[in-house]
C-alpha cells in the first residue's frame, strides 16, 4: 500500500479556509484521515509549514494537442488588423525561416479589424503560411500552404468545419514528438494546481491517453472525449462514458461525446436570433438541422456516450437544450449532459439547465477576450452574455474551463475572470455577471466542495490563501504543488 502524511497544512473548503494546521493522511489514491497529529510508522511525511491544501483543480474543456503546439507557433494575437497580422508574419520570417516548414500562427481577432484579410496581404514567396483565428474557427492561409495542402484557391479563409479539417492536417505530427509535447503541457498546468481535464482534442483520444499514461505520463486525471468520427471505433472497444480507460491505472475514463450546434462569436458563426450588425441578414452558422442533430445526440446515446454540446449564439443553446429534452437523459447517467461556452442565453432558457439536469461548461476567461467584439456584434444583449451569475441564480451547476488554446490552461486565470469580470485594469465588464470566489471555487474542483475523507486524494498545495487574497491577485496565486491519486507531482 502506498502512503504519505501531508503534515501541517490548512484546508480550503469553497466559503472559507481552516485557520489551524492538520495532517492529512492519503493511502492508496484516497484521503483516508484528517487530524491534528497523525502518527503512522513507515509513512512518508511531506511537511507543508502551514500551506493550503485545497481539492486538485479541474480544466473542463481543453484541446490538448492543439494547447501543446501553440508554444511552437507565432503569436499574432496583438495584432489590431490583417495588415499588423502579415506585419508579424513578415518579421518572422525575415529573422529567419526554413521555407521547408509551414509557418503556422495562431490567436487573430478579426472581428474588429478596420482592414479585411485578403490572401495577396500574405503571400512571402515560397514560404507556406496559415494563421488559426483565436477561438479556432477560422483558418487563413496563403498560395504556397493551399498548394503544398492540395487546396484551391478560394480556400485561403475557411471557417468551421473546413477549418478544423484543416487545422487537424496543419497540427499532424508523429505520435512520439505530439505525446512529448502534451507531456510539457500537463506538467505545467500540474504546476498551476490542476489535477483533470476534459480533453475535447479531436479523433483519438481514447488511445492516446491509454499510450500516453502507459508511457508514464502521470500528472493528471483525463476525461477523454471523442466525436462522431470516433463512433465506430468507440462501439467496437465497447467505450462508454465514465468508464475508466483499460491500462490507465484509473487515471484516464471515457468523457462526453461532443456535438456541435453553431460556431463561434469571433468569426460571426455563432448561430444567434438576431442578426449580426451590417443591413445583412447573417444570424450565423447553424451546424445541424433540429432534426438531424437529435439524431446524432440519439446514435450516440444509444452507444453508451452521453453528449455534450457546443452552443454560443443564444439560437443555438435553444436548438441544444430542445434536443436534451427530446433525448431524455436519466438522472442517474454515468455522466451528466453538458452544453459547451453557453455564451448566450435568451432569459426563458436560464432556467432549463436546472430542469434538464445540464450542466453548463464554461469559460470565464472568453468573456474578457471577446468583450469588445460582443459589444459590437452582440450590441444591446451582452446583460445576458457569458451569463455566469444568471445560470447560478437559475439552478445551473457550472463547470470552469479555458478552452485552450484559446484561453490559457490556467485554473487561477479563469477563476479570477469570473470573480472580477476584468482585465488589464479596465472596469469589470457586466459586473452583475461576476460570481464569489466561493462558487469560482465549486466549479472548478470537479464537484466537490473541499477536501475530506474518503475524497480522491487530488489535491493542490497552495502558497496563499485564495480566500484572502485580492480578487485580482487570484489570476497569479502562488502554487507550491499538486498530489494526483495519492502521488505528491
Amino acid at each position: 500500500m502506498s502512503a504519505v502524511v501531508l503534515a501541517g497544512g490548512r484546508l480550503v473548503g469553497a466559503d472559507a479556509t481552516g485557520t489551524q494546521p492538520v495532517d492529512v493522511l492519503l493511502r492508496d489514491g484516497v484521503v483516508a484521515e484528517i487530524a491534528p497529529r497523525i502518527e503512522a510508522s513507515g509513512v512518508e511525511r511531506v511537511e507543508l509549514d502551514g500551506r493550503f491544501v485545497s481539492p486538485g483543480l479541474w480544466d473542463g474543456h481543453v484541446h490538448t494537442g492543439q494547447w501543446a503546439a501553440v508554444s511552437r507557433r507565432l503569436d499574432v494575437s496583438s495584432a489590431g488588423s490583417a495588415a499588423e497580422a502579415a506585419a508579424l508574419v513578415r518579421a518572422r520570417i525575415d529573422a529567419g525561416w526554413n521555407t521547408d516548414e509551414i509557418l503556422l500562427g495562431y490567436g487573430f481577432r478579426d472581428a474588429l479589424w478596420p482592414d479585411e484579410p485578403s490572401l495577396e496581404l500574405l503571400e512571402f514567396g515560397q514560404v507556406a503560411v496559415a494563421l488559426i483565428s483565436g477561438d479556432v474557427h477560422t483558418t487563413w492561409a496563403n498560395r504556397a500552404l493551399l498548394r503544398r495542402m492540395g487546396l484551391g484557391e478560394h480556400d485561403w479563409w475557411l471557417k468551421e468545419q473546413p477549418a478544423f479539417d484543416l487545422g487537424v492536417r496543419l497540427s499532424a505530427t508523429d505520435d512520439a514528438t505530439l505525446d512529448r509535447w502534451v507531456a510539457d503541457a500537463m506538467h505545467a498546468a500540474s504546476a498551476r494546481g490542476v489535477t483533470g481535464i476534459v480533453d475535447l482534442d479531436m479523433g483519438g483520444t481514447l488511445g492516446a491517453w491509454r499510450r500516453r499514461i502507459a508511457g508514464g505520463l502521470h500528472a493528471v486525471r483525463v476525461r477523454a472525449c471523442l466525436y462522431p468520427v470516433d463512433l465506430a471505433e468507440a462501439r467496437a472497444m465497447g467505450a462508454r462514458s465514465g468508464e475508466v480507460l483499460p491500462d490507465t491505472h484509473g487515471l484516464a475514463s471515457v468523457g462526453w461525446f461532443k456535438l456541435f450546434t453553431d460556431g463561434a462569436l469571433n468569426s460571426r458563426t455563432a448561430w444567434c436570433v438576431d442578426p449580426y450588425p451590417g443591413g445583412g441578414h447573417d444570424h450565423g452558422l447553424p451546424s445541424y438541422a433540429d432534426e438531424e442533430l437529435l439524431a446524432a445526440a440519439r446514435e450516440a446515446l444509444a452507444a453508451g456516450l452521453v453528449p455534450t454540446i457546443h452552443a454560443i449564439g443564444d439560437r443555438a443553446v435553444t436548438q441544444a437544450l430542445d434536443t436534451f429534452a427530446a433525448l431524455g437523459i436519466p438522472a442517474d447517467s454515468p455522466l451528466p449532459p453538458r452544453m459547451e461556452h453557453a455564451q448566450l442565453v435568451a432569459d426563458a432558457d436560464l432556467p432549463r439547465f436546472a430542469q434538464l439536469g445540464i450542466h453548463a461548461s464554461v469559460q470565464p476567461e472568453h468573456a474578457m477576450d471577446d468583450r469588445d467584439v460582443a459589444d459590437h456584434h452582440w450590441a444591446g444583449r451582452t446583460g445576458r452574455a457569458f451569463a455566469l451569475r444568471s445560470l447560478l441564480d437559475a439552478g445551473a451547476v457550472l463547470e470552469f474551463g479555458s478552452d485552450a488554446p484559446v484561453s490559457p490552461l490556467d485554473p487561477w486565470v479563469t477563476i479570477a475572470a469570473a470573480v472580477t469580470r476584468s482585465r488589464d485594469g479596465r472596469d469589470p465588464w457586466h459586473p452583475e455577471q461576476a460570481v464569489s470566489p466561493a462558487d469560482a471555487l465549486r466549479a472548478s474542483w470537479g464537484g466537490v466542495a473541499g477536501v475530506e475523507e474518503g475524497g480522491l486524494a487530488d489535491l493542490a498545495i497552495l502558497d496563499a490563501d485564495p480566500h484572502a487574497v485580492a480578487p485580482d491577485a487570484l489570476r497569479t496565486l502562488p502554487v507550491h504543488g499538486t498530489v494526483v491519486a495519492g502521488r505528491v507531482q
